[in-house]
């Protein structure tokens, strides 16, 4: 569909996970913010750890860099020992969050109902909400990719309103390609994230053309213009590429 990806930005975020004081977050968003400039038609993304958002919203004043947060709680306040709400981020000027990323799900137990109140109370505030799902080795082996695919978004995406829906950005992430140096091959990206835009197109046929869906899976400088340029993939979320303004820098010139 060449039509409708023209109507789509591109949109390329930076996942940090457990890296980066305040100090080297705020060096590296005041580097990559001078930097941004070339790269005028990409909505571009930093998510710090919590302790560095501060630092780092202060540094990307002025610029067209967004900072996100890496997960944050459905609650608006109460009894969650350890958790940050929604008006606690938008209070520092945080502009979303990723949610359901496949670590939070297995290291922490993420659970599905727990995104479904997630995702809308993130738009409901007009914040961001980058939605993660991906399949295991195992579950790609076996052939359950798109049921877990269907799986997770039917459930994660339940509640949000038909008319938000596309402003949903989704993260689809092979479990298998996070961090080993794997990759999913073009036609295995793209036949995921064509599968990802008829399930929300069964939702609604006007949020499948706005839906933006992302690659994300050891997403480098060498491979992202590659992967940018599949009629269904809108962008990349980085983890180990964007720890280096310089090569963050060059994964985002990739879909240009």
């Amino acid at each position: 569909m060449p039509e409708d990806r023209h109507q789509r930005r591109p949109l390329v975020a930076a996942n940090w996970k457990m890296n980066k004081s305040a100090g080297e977050a705020r060096e590296f968003v005041a580097g990559f913010a001078r930097r941004s400039g070339s790269l005028k038609g990409v909505d571009l993304v930093v998510c710090p750890p919590y302790t560095a958002l501060p630092a780092s919203v202060e540094a990307a004043s002025g610029s067209p860099i967004a900072i996100c947060a890496q997960n944050v709680h459905q609650e608006e306040s109460g009894a969650f020992t350890g958790e940050v709400s929604i008006p606690m981020l938008a209070d520092l000027g945080v502009g979303g969050a990723i949610v359901g990323h496949s670590e939070r799900r297995q290291l922490f137990g993420e659970t599905d109902e727990a995104l479904a109140r997630k995702v809308p109370a993130l738009l409901a505030a007009d914040l961001l909400a980058i939605l993660c799902c991906g399949e295991t080795e195992g579950e790609r082996d076996a052939g359950e990719t798109e049921a877990v695919l269907r799986r997770q978004l039917q459930a994660d995406l339940a509640d949000v309103d038909a008319a938000r829906l596309g402003d949903v950005v989704i993260a689809y992430e092979p479990i298998w390609a996070i961090g080993t140096g794997r990759t999913a091959t073009p036609g295995q990206a793209q036949e995921a994230c064509e599968f990802i835009r008829g399930l929300v197109a069964g939702i609604d046929a006007g949020a499948a053309t706005a839906v933006r869906i992302l690659y994300g899976g050891s997403v480098k400088p060498g491979n992202a213009a590659e992967l940018f340029a599949l009629p269904d993939v809108d962008g990349g979320l980085v983890g180990g590429a964007s720890l280096a303004v310089e090569d963050f820098t060059a994964v985002c010139e990739g879909a240009l």
